[in-house]
């Protein structure tokens, strides 16, 4: 029951004006794909950097500000999202939001960076990802960019 209870998602609507944006950085070398994971804040676990779509800001411009802000790198963001994935958001952790992940492939890594004192960040293969990922949907979709990208998970 606690397996099937982890995984179950009631149909919940995001209130209007709540649906957010994150990065799913990623770099290719040697023909090996690696993710940038940061911590949340509040609970520690691995994620991709995600936050509020900013007012004048398209969602992708928004996520690609939401990697610099949260894990420090920049790059080159796509427009189309690979997938999107339920989070709840607030301290009470009840409150849900629909969040859409855009890939950026990574370009630049800045030793300094706005929340570098309240997050840590590690480059983790796809099989590293999957264990740390505390969200089965996000290791799901880091496996979709994955195939598009490499061609095999």
């Amino acid at each position: 029951m606690r397996e099937f209870l982890k995984n179950w998602s009631p149909k919940v609507e995001t209130p209007e004006g709540l649906r957010q944006a994150g990065a799913m950085p990623y770099a290719i070398v040697d023909g090996r794909m690696a993710f940038l994971l940061i911590t949340s804040r509040r609970s520690g676990k691995w994620i991709f950097p995600k936050g509020a779509i900013e007012p004048g800001f398209t969602p992708w411009d928004s996520a690609a500000s939401e990697a610099l802000e949260e894990a420090g790198v920049s790059g080159d963001i796509e427009q189309s999202p690979v997938g999107s994935y339920r989070a709840s958001i607030g301290n009470d952790g009840v409150t849900l939001v629909d969040v859409d992940l855009y890939p950026l492939r990574v370009t630049q890594q800045h030793d300094n960076w706005r929340e570098d004192n309240q997050r840590l960040r590690h480059w983790a293969t796809l099989s590293e990802a999957r264990r740390l990922l505390a969200d089965r949907s996000l290791a799901r979709l880091a496996e979709m960019l994955h195939v598009q990208r490499i061609g095999k998970t």
